[in-house]
């Protein structure tokens, strides 16, 4: 998992962009059906739209902020 500032160039600031592997996807898409009282034993395959997962972002706004490894990343940029 890669958190960093965005590339984004709105009027309020980059964003925060977490970037995940394949597998960081699956693990969320299975906690994510844990939470929701369904268990999967086995092997699996997890799809997004049809193809096999390979990665993964979450963009966050210039309105939101992320915190990660106790330091927080704040959606309009460095020093917000």
């Amino acid at each position: 998992m890669e958190v960093k500032y965005g590339g984004g160039t709105t009027k309020y600031g980059p964003g925060v962009s977490i970037e995940l592997t394949g597998d960081e996807v699956a693990t969320a898409i299975d906690a994510y059906l844990v939470a929701h009282g369904v268990f999967v034993s086995g092997p699996r395959t997890i799809t997004a739209n049809g193809d096999l997962c390979e990665d993964g972002q979450v963009y966050v706004d210039p309105g939101g902020f992320v915190i990660y490894n106790g330091n927080k990343f704040s959606g309009r940029g460095p020093g917000y």
